[in-house]
Order: C-alpha cells, then structure tokens, then sequence
C-alpha cells in the first residue's frame, strides 16, 4: 500500500493519465491502512448508571453515585474520560429518573463536552428493575459491532483497561471480559474458565473458580439478540445475562486485571482513593 501511494504521487507529478479508478482504489487500500497498523481505532462505550445507590445514600452520601467524586474526579466523568482516551467513537449511558442531577450532568457534558473535549454522547433518562433491563435499553442506542460496556462504579488501573481494549478489539471471539482475582464485594460473581482463559461458566459459590466477574463486558452485536431473548423470558440481572451467553455457546475470552474495585459503601470510597493514589 505504501508502494501504491508512492506510485500516485509519481504519476500525478509527472503525467495527467492516472485512472480516476485505480486512484480510488489506492487511496482506498491506504485509508485502510490504519485498521492494519493498529492507529486511529475506534470503540463504541456503554454505562450502567441506573442504579439507586441505596447503600450509599444510606451511609450518609448525598449525591447520587455517578457524580461521586473519587480522587477528585466524579466516577461518571472518570470513565468517560478513559473512554476518550481510547478512542470512543460512541458513548451510551443509561441513567435513572430519581435524581434528575445526573440528567443534566450529562446534558452539559453533551453541549459543552468534558474538560475542553467534545464528547461523542449520547443518554436516556429511565428507571429500571435490574442491570440487564437497562443494558437492554442501552442497546437501543447502541450502533451494531463492538462496544465495552460497564458499570459506573467501577475502578481500575487505566493501563490495564487499554490492554483490555486493545486486546478485545483484535478478538475473533464473541466477547471479552475483564475478571480479577481481587474479591472485595458482598456477592461476588465467580467465573471458572479453561487453559485458555475462554469463559466456562459464572458462579454465585467460589468452588475452584481463580477468578470474579470485574463488572467490565467487551460484546459484539450478537450479545444484544440474547439480551433482548432474556427479557422475553423474564430473566433479570446481568450475571444471569452471562450465563446465558455461555448456554446459547458464545466463545467468551477472560482478561485479567489486577484489582478492580465497586464504590457500594463509604468504606469502598476510601479505598479507591487510596487505589488510585498509589497506581496514578
């Protein structure tokens, strides 16, 4: 491709009797290039912001959990500005009706951006019973391919999120998922996988199982078909969402990452602060 951009320049420099059809096709092939090199990649983003935060506002917090600040940054504005840093091209949140302070968070970000970055969002305002029914409604949003979805409350090492990323997009299997062997939350989801690190099962009792469920999802198009098979049935809850991709024979990859941790608790709060103090 670079010998076929070279040949252009010759050509037009030195004779006006290029083929406006063999041009196309040369700047075509380059303009692929950056999809073969690996610059300029592109990832569609999701989060779950729906939830009550009942836990929370119980222990005496007042504002509602995505516009918690962590580390001086609000958990909401964090991952969205990690998500930029890895080059969204879409961004869906799903955020409920209770509290309209996160709505209009959102909709300043929408006009004036985040920082001095213009963030491609986008966002709907509707409360629901469980994570899976609002994951069903972000599908609604969501454009076909790839996407990460995750929830609001989750922290992490940024460096492991792009190798995350980064791995995930060079996948051929159905999904990606970020597990750590850090366990610090009232009802973990284990997960048991093979040599390979591909996903077997998701388990509510620890059993034999390395690893938990980070709360992070890499999912193509076909994970929304299931998603929306779930509703029909009446499943609730993104673990039983997971256990169905593995039933219907998805090929589902574990990602390592060292820690992850959920902001349910004041207690959560204080550790992640101290988390990101010593991993910044």
């Amino acid at each position: 491709m670079y010998f076929g951009l070279f040949l252009v320049i010759i050509i037009t420099k030195n004779k006006n009797i290029l083929n406006s059809f063999i041009l196309k096709q040369i700047i075509d092939n380059f303009a692929n290039l950056k999809y073969i090199v690996g610059f300029n990649r592109y990832m569609r983003y999701a989060i779950i912001a729906a939830g009550e935060g009942a836990r929370l506002a119980n222990e005496g917090v007042t504002e509602p959990k995505p516009l918690v600040s962590v580390g001086g940054e609000r958990l909401i504005d964090r991952l969205l500005r990690i998500f930029m840093d890895n080059d969204a091209e879409e961004i869906a949140v799903i955020c409920n009706g209770i509290d309209s302070t996160v709505g209009q968070h959102l909709d300043d970000i929408c006009r004036n951006g985040l920082g001095e970055r213009s963030v491609p969002l986008q966002y709907m305002v509707k409360s629901t019973p469980s994570s899976l029914h609002s994951f069903n409604e972000l599908c609604t949003l969501l454009q076909d391919g790839k996407f990460v979805l995750t929830t609001v409350d989750t922290v992490f090492r940024e460096s492991e999120f792009a190798r995350f990323v980064s791995f995930f997009e060079n996948s051929n299997a159905d999904g990606c998922f970020p597990v750590t062997s850090y366990v610090d939350d009232e009802k973990p989801l284990y997960v048991s996988v093979d040599d390979s690190m591909c996903i077997t099962g998701f388990h509510d009792e620890r059993g034999d199982c390395r690893y938990v469920s980070a709360g992070i999802y890499g999912l193509g198009t076909k994970a929304k078909d299931v998603a929306r098979r779930c509703m029909e049935q009446g499943v609730s809850r993104m673990r039983n969402f997971q256990r169905a991709l593995v039933a219907e024979g998805f090929n589902i990859k574990a990602h390592a990452f060292t820690k992850v941790l959920d902001i349910d608790h004041t207690e959560d709060i204080r550790k992640a602060v101290e988390f990101l103090r010593q991993n910044c």
